[in-house]
């Protein structure tokens, strides 16, 4: 069973842009095909504009990915819920969990959850707290903190028709960064970020005069390029929250995306990560052991610590052209290694079992 509090195919605050390891998912899972088919342009390219260079990597045919893709999350989450229900997901939206139920022993067996102002208590051998940032259930649990950020970036971002759509492109200034992200229906993601403390003050209580100015700073020519385009959606914010890695597993309960590992949006990998910590997630619950979960913690740990460490020095918009290069290479490395595992994990999928197996009840 799947509860949300929300409403099918419902919006949500996200970078949108898909790297190597969230593609390969995709396609592992059969949702590709409809994340293209619905439209979502293939992104062939990725340029990096520092302050004095422009760095453009193709982005190569290795893993059966052949390029990027960076869809509305009205379309992603949409997809990947059909795809959910026809596996013979039970999936039911208003419901408002609130708490876990506990048994004698400490072990979490189920949620409790308000549905048009009824209280349910919904039992589950393993509850999976998937609900974001601010995610009730790692409150419930207490999930320990494991690593903390120290810097972070706000955001004020909104959606334009009529720019190219071949490449993300990213622009990296002395306390100032900005993407463009093309998406689906002809609309293009452009956001720009300032360092969390100065946010506020940016602003200036006009978001979209802060939009407008700070894009004219990092790019004068891509302003000029907005001049000839269209804005179709309001100008948003996200005041910016430091990033954090907390235990991802206990007795009876999980956490991924959001909820257990989070990090600034200055590297647009937290779709990416969500993605992985599903899979590895799912085959932890496949194994129903304890080793099983084990391994998902390590793996885990293992495959973010870089990418989260790196992620915060970038985001603290503090640093020379030199240091940010270098700390791309080192983020694309990292990237270049998780890919490998999850490639490794797709080769040596699901090997026949000698019996059936019965399914864990899931909330």
């Amino acid at each position: 069973m799947l509860v949300d509090k929300g409403t099918y195919g419902t919006d949500r605050l996200s970078t949108h842009a898909l790297m190597r390891g969230a593609v390969l998912q995709l396609d592992r899972w059969g949702v590709l095909p409809d994340i293209v088919e619905a439209g979502t342009p293939a992104i062939r390219s990725t340029t990096f504009c520092y302050t004095h260079t422009d760095i453009t990597v193709p982005i190569e045919p290795k893993h059966g990915v052949a390029a990027l893709y960076a869809p509305r999350r009205t379309l992603l989450d949409r997809v990947l819920v059909d795809a959910a229900i026809r596996s013979g997901v039970d999936v039911r939206y208003g419901f408002q969990v609130d708490d876990v139920t506990v048994n004698s022993r400490g072990r979490v067996t189920g949620i409790s959850a308000l549905q048009g102002g009824i209280r349910r208590d919904i039992a589950a051998d393993i509850v999976i707290g998937a609900d974001g940032l601010y995610s009730t259930i790692a409150r419930c649990v207490q999930a320990p903190r494991l690593a903390e950020g120290r810097h972070a970036a706000g955001v004020l971002y909104s959606y334009w028709d009529g720019l190219p759509a071949q490449e993300y492109r990213w622009w990296f200034k002395s306390g100032v960064s900005m993407g463009s992200i093309p998406t689906n229906d002809g609309a293009t993601c452009v956001f720009v970020s300032v360092p969390m403390p100065e946010f506020g003050r940016v602003i200036g209580g006009n978001a979209t005069r802060a939009y407008t100015r700070l894009i004219r700073q990092i790019s004068p020519q891509f302003s000029e390029r907005l001049e000839e385009s269209t804005r179709v959606e309001p100008v948003r914010g996200f005041g910016g929250h430091r990033g954090f890695i907390k235990r991802a597993s206990g007795p009876g309960w999980a956490l991924v995306g959001d909820a257990g590992y989070f990090k600034d949006p200055a590297t647009a990998h937290g779709i990416t990560d969500a993605f992985r910590d599903a899979q590895l997630l799912s085959d932890a619950i496949a194994q129903g052991t304890p080793a099983g979960f084990a391994g998902y913690e390590a793996t885990r740990l293992d495959l973010s610590r870089t990418l989260f460490e790196v992620t915060d020095q970038i985001a603290s918009l503090s640093w020379t052209d030199v240091e940010v290069q270098s700390l791309h290479r080192a983020f694309s490395a990292e990237m270049s290694r998780e890919v490998r595992v999850l490639a490794a994990m797709r080769a040596a999928e699901m090997p026949a079992r000698t019996r059936p197996v019965e399914q864990p009840r899931v909330a």
